[in-house]
């Protein structure tokens, strides 16, 4: 158990509790094993100014020095099976994840895309965060990713890449989710943004992260609070959380207030709308209205003498008299004979 009895939180939900303070002075009242899911985002140390007045600009041995104790409060309060999260800077993941893999079982490098097009001198362009998924012991409890839409042209509708013969054998419900994930917007907006001095998270990152590793009524804790995104999003999920916070939390009280969390549960329902779908809805009309294959209207062939992949079936388009031009000759014999692309 908690060696140290918890300070007072200085809000609560029905669901959550918020502490003012030092995560490692209110970690120690958070019971051993009594969390399914930690995710962390941590300040850079990139001697950015935080209301909270936190020194943002340590040695780099020192920065790290200090992660690897949070790291530890977090792991102790994890449950077996629990995952964890760490969102940072490549050049500090490196270092944390070799941390990392002596405690934890390691899952996944996770990019997510940034692009900012600032220009930079000397070395590559830097276009991701590093996202750092583990868990303790040798699997997690909980692993439900998402799946997300076919990438399409926004301009012809065309799939970006050729899946061939193969339509009939894509998942309806979209395709498996990857280790880069570039459909993760930088919060910019002023609808959607809460501070103006520093970064904010994407709602819609939190939204896949919880809803992956985690269950309803499972107990999710953000050692960093922020602008109080984990939290707003694991109470639209149903999800019980801890959240610390050093600086003021003025903001994520505001932000928790039950009127402002249905307004982003609109957010977080525009997302989910275009998940778990293999074409997003305006993305389906589109394709329909040009003549292209959608869920629905491929039917399976019986596989013809002479083709390159006898083993397998084909799969044609079923086309009306005006769309037959679309597919003819040896265009359309090579379509069916396309490559097979794992799904």
């Amino acid at each position: 158990m908690a060696s140290t009895p918890p300070p007072t939180p200085v809000y609560r939900t029905a669901l959550g509790q918020l502490f003012q303070g030092d995560c490692l002075e209110v970690l120690p009242g958070v019971a051993d094993e009594s969390v399914d899911l930690v995710f962390a985002d941590p300040p850079f140390n990139l001697g950015k100014n935080y209301a909270s007045g936190i020194n943002d600009r340590l040695p780099g041995q020192h920065y790290l020095d200090w992660s690897r104790k949070w790291i530890d409060a977090c792991v102790r309060v994890l449950k077996p099976g629990g995952s964890f999260f760490l969102y940072n800077l490549p050049k500090w993941n490196v270092a944390l994840g070799a941390y990392l893999n002596e405690r934890l079982t390691f899952r996944h490098w996770i990019a997510i895309e940034m692009t900012y097009t600032l220009p930079i001198s000397g070395r590559l362009y830097p276009s991701h965060y590093s996202l750092l998924y583990y868990c303790k012991g040798p699997k997690p409890t909980t692993f439900s990713p998402d799946r997300v839409p076919i990438a399409t042209c926004p301009r012809c509708f065309h799939e970006l890449k050729d899946y061939g013969g193969y339509k009939d054998k894509m998942n309806p419900a979209g395709v498996n989710l990857s280790d880069v994930w570039k459909d993760i917007s930088p919060v910019r907006h002023r609808k959607f943004k809460r501070r103006e001095e520093a970064n904010e998270l994407s709602i819609k990152l939190l939204d896949r992260i919880i809803v992956m590793a985690s269950r309803p009524e499972d107990v999710v804790l953000d050692p960093f609070g922020g602008s109080g995104t984990t939290y707003v999003v694991a109470e639209i999920n149903r999800r019980r959380w801890i959240g610390m916070e050093l600086g003021p939390v003025g903001q994520i009280v505001t932000r928790l207030a039950p009127s402002n969390v249905e307004i982003e549960r609109g957010y977080i329902d525009d997302y989910r709308r275009e998940a778990n779908v293999l074409f997003s809805a305006d993305v389906k009309v589109e394709r329909v209205r040009r003549g292209f294959w959608v869920p629905g209207n491929i039917r399976k062939g019986k596989p013809r003498t002479g083709n390159v992949f006898p083993d397998h079936q084909q799969v044609e388009l079923v086309l009306n008299e005006a769309q037959q031009p679309y597919l003819t000759g040896n265009k359309r014999s090579r379509k069916l004979a396309s490559k097979h692309h794992e799904v």
